[in-house]
């Protein structure tokens, strides 16, 4: 007759799956808090190390298919001194009999008790894994592939040093589960990247892709994705040479971020250049036009744009003829370092009243000046007012106000970036005989 379970060996595998439930829990929520794969896997590491094992290591296939170790973590730091196992490993080939070579091809978990010390001399890839396990010792190890949509993306190494317990097959199957949720993970971060990367070059491409060219002005523009979003969105800027002969400068932000903005952004750049080049009328006029326009096509859709031009003989001097919907100021910024927002011309955003009348403004530009058109993503910040932004900027823009004008744009991106939204800017620079 077999008798009744013990209640300490009934409350030792409660405990057991009350760790494992723990572990699990642990690991999605380092994996789901950032969309990173390398931090994600990082901080999968320093969760399993030392609840599940005594060190481990995350390898992935980029897309050429060739293995990288993204992140070593040992319980005893002085045992792995930083990077020292990381980086590119050894290439794949068919005919690699190492464990690490079969994972990466898809087998396992694989259940080293105890960790063979075979050499494979035509086996480059197991010789590095070899070294890395004499080197941060080793009793027991799992080494389980990361897989997704029905694709290798990885392998997953836990190592246990002690003999007193060693990793036994009851553990595959939460390194399996682990490597599950890991190569979840991974592939998320992924295809994050590749709409990023995708909504990064449609948003570009509705740029202008170069700048007018003109011996006394010299243009340079920036645009900078947000950071946090895998979208499009509708800021812009726009420069080009008016029949005429003036520059026309445009910076303008549709309201959202997603498709349907970028695409309203698209169309109101379009129809702005077609009226400004057709009509030939002030700023003030084209706007209303524009804002007429809008409410005709997308109704409640609102926007923000300023149009400017350029006036001025070939040596100058140089003016700034301006006209606002709703936008942040313009910066003027002299050679030495003085700043001054250009706050007239200032008008309704597009989209809310078509027949409110707008107002044109006019500003001499300085020679060797400054001029700055940017969108809200550089100045605003959560939580904080305005005007702390628009100080950060004057004190930024001062202190590249000798900058050549690419620089100047650098600098301004380096010091206020990184922004949760998108950030658009263009900048002027007048001639030192302008």
């Amino acid at each position: 007759m077999t008798g009744k379970p013990e209640k300490h060996d009934i409350d030792e595998v409660l405990q057991q799956a009350l760790s494992r439930l723990t572990l699990l829990s642990g690991v999605t929520a380092a994996l789901s808090s950032t969309l990173s794969t390398e931090e994600a896997v990082r901080r999968l590491c320093r969760i399993l190390v030392p609840q599940l094992a005594d060190w481990c290591a995350v390898d992935l296939l980029d897309e050429q298919g060739h293995p990288n170790r993204v992140a070593v973590t040992h319980r005893d730091p002085e045992r792995l001194p930083e990077g020292r196992f990381e980086g590119p490993l050894p290439p794949i080939h068919d005919e690699h009999p190492g464990p690490l070579a079969q994972v990466l091809r898809g087998a396992g978990p694989l259940l080293l008790t105890p960790v063979s010390s075979t050499e494979w001399p035509g086996d480059p890839l197991h010789a590095v894994q070899a070294e890395m396990f004499r080197r941060l010792g080793s009793d027991s190890a799992i080494l389980a592939p990361l897989r997704a949509r029905q694709q290798v993306l990885g392998a997953l190494t836990i190592v246990r040093t002690g003999q007193d317990r060693p990793l036994t097959a009851d553990d595959q199957s939460i390194v399996e589960d682990l490597a599950h949720r890991v190569a979840l993970a991974v592939d998320n971060g992924r295809l994050y990247r590749a709409a990023q990367h995708i909504a990064e070059r449609l948003q570009r491409s509705l740029l202008p892709d170069r700048l007018p060219e003109t011996g006394a002005l010299r243009l340079a523009a920036r645009y900078s994705p947000a950071h946090e979003t895998a979208e499009v969105g509708g800021d812009w800027y726009d420069a080009f040479v008016m029949p005429k002969g003036d520059i026309a400068l445009i910076i303008g932000d549709v309201a959202g971020h997603d498709l349907p903005a970028a695409v309203v952004m698209s169309q109101l750049r379009n129809m702005l250049r077609t009226l400004a080049c057709d009509r030939g009328e002030p700023p003030s006029e084209i706007l209303r036009r524009l804002d007429a326009v809008n409410e005709t096509l997308y109704g409640t859709r609102t926007a923000t744009c300023l149009y400017g031009l350029i006036t001025g003989a070939e040596s100058g001097p140089w003016g700034f003829h301006h006209s606002s919907a709703g936008h942040l100021p313009p910066l003027l910024v002299t050679h030495e370092g003085e700043t001054r927002y250009l706050e007239g011309g200032e008008g309704l955003l597009l989209g809310v009243d078509p027949g409110v009348p707008r107002r044109d403004a006019f500003d001499e530009l300085p020679p060797r000046s400054t001029l700055l058109l940017y969108t809200d993503g550089l100045v605003e910040r959560p939580e904080e007012h305005l005007t702390h932004g628009m100080t950060r900027l004057r004190q930024h823009a001062a202190a590249l106000a000798r900058e050549p004008v690419e620089a100047f744009c650098d600098g301004i991106l380096a010091g206020l970036g990184g922004s949760a939204d998108d950030i658009a800017l263009i900048a002027l620079r007048v001639s030192p005989t302008g």
